[in-house]
């Protein structure tokens, strides 16, 4: 991706800020640190950062990082609006904007601990989200880097079925499935393997676990993403591995795909993320198992694993065109298992398009 594009994402940002009443904005989070810049080392954990960012309002923008990324900083940044912090980063970062800015400095209070804030040295106005509005719609280059990750992960769904066997312990499957990602150009995986045999299956979010093997006569369900070209994927199947599938099973992954053909068939643009979770919620309570739908249909997808926009009950804010998402519903039983059925789509302006 060339700099015209991060400068243009930063000048979308600036009238945001001044529509706010904001002078600059302080970035902390990684994604939308690269989405502005990209400047991407990755962050190891809360507590450690590759670096920040701080947009002005009226053009002035700095790279904040550590003698460790300063190489890396000045292949894609203006060395003369890079910061080296050391020592107390916050503090530094502190002078700096009280150096540089005049007005109302936002910041990213979701991604600063409460101790950066106080090091920080300054009143600043909490201002989260301002980046990830900008980051929901996506432009044509995401889109085909998400296509490209979404193909990789197609091509992992046709060869899963090899890859299913008995004997074979679920640590060992979500391993083939990292191993297949890998060794196909992802770069890592998007988020943690869930793979799920009988009864563990009812469980929407589940360690694999190295003792519990796959047996003949089982539902497994598989979700799993790659991280390819730095965009994500995500997407879930539930197979019977065995013979002729259990009526309890065949039952519900007919219903799950019915959910699913028809929250796809009715998403508009323009509606809410409340109604298109509804549409799949109206199907499932129409067959009387709605009790066993647990969780939201689906989330934005992009440079994160999940972020907007969120398909469920409590969201009334419309889904842009361009914006990326999943479609998953899911029925789960604790007595055998579950089944879950997930599409990535990208909402254009006559509905929603399967990725």
């Amino acid at each position: 991706m060339n700099t015209y594009t991060y400068e243009k994402r930063r000048e979308t940002l600036r009238a945001l800020l001044r529509a706010r009443g904001l002078d600059a904005l302080l970035v902390s989070h990684a994604a939308n640190r690269f989405y502005l810049s990209g400047f991407e080392l990755l962050d190891g954990q809360c507590n450690e950062s590759s670096g920040r960012l701080l947009i002005g309002a009226h053009g002035r923008d700095w790279l904040c990082t550590d003698a460790r990324f300063f190489e890396a900083a000045r292949r894609l940044w203006d060395e003369d609006h890079i910061v080296v912090c050391q020592g107390d980063a916050f503090a530094q970062i502190g002078a700096l904007i009280k150096d540089k800015v005049r007005g109302v400095t936002g910041f990213e209070a979701k991604t600063v601990c409460c101790h950066g804030a106080q090091r920080l040295g300054l009143r600043l106005l909490a201002a989260d989200g301002l980046v990830e509005s900008l980051r929901m719609i996506k432009d044509a280059g995401e889109i085909a880097a998400l296509e490209r990750s979404c193909g990789l992960n197609h091509k992992l769904m046709e060869q899963l079925p090899s890859l299913l066997h008995p004997g074979c312990s679920e640590a060992e499957l979500a391993w083939n499935i990292e191993r297949f990602f890998r060794e196909n150009g992802a770069a890592e995986l998007a988020f943690p393997t869930i793979a799920a045999r009988g009864p563990n299956a009812a469980l929407p979010h589940y360690e694999p676990s190295a003792r519990t093997l796959l047996d003949e006569e089982c539902p497994v369900l598989i979700d799993c993403g790659a991280r390819l070209d730095r965009y994500c994927s995500d997407q879930t199947r539930t197979f019977w591995l065995g013979g002729t599938p259990a009526p309890e099973f065949t039952c519900t992954l007919e219903l799950v795909r019915g959910a699913q053909d028809a929250a796809i068939q009715g998403i508009r643009p323009g509606m809410s993320g409340a109604e298109i979770y509804a549409l799949a919620f109206a199907f499932f309570e129409r067959h009387g198992v709605e009790k066993a739908f647990t969780h939201g249909l689906g989330h934005g997808i992009g440079l994160e694993t999940h972020e907007g926009p969120s398909l469920n009950p409590r969201n009334p804010e419309p889904v842009p065109p361009g914006a990326v998402f999943t479609v998953e519903p899911g029925l789960y039983y604790p007595e055998w298992g579950g089944v879950r059925w997930e599409y990535m789509l990208v909402m254009e302006e006559d509905g929603a398009r399967i990725l």
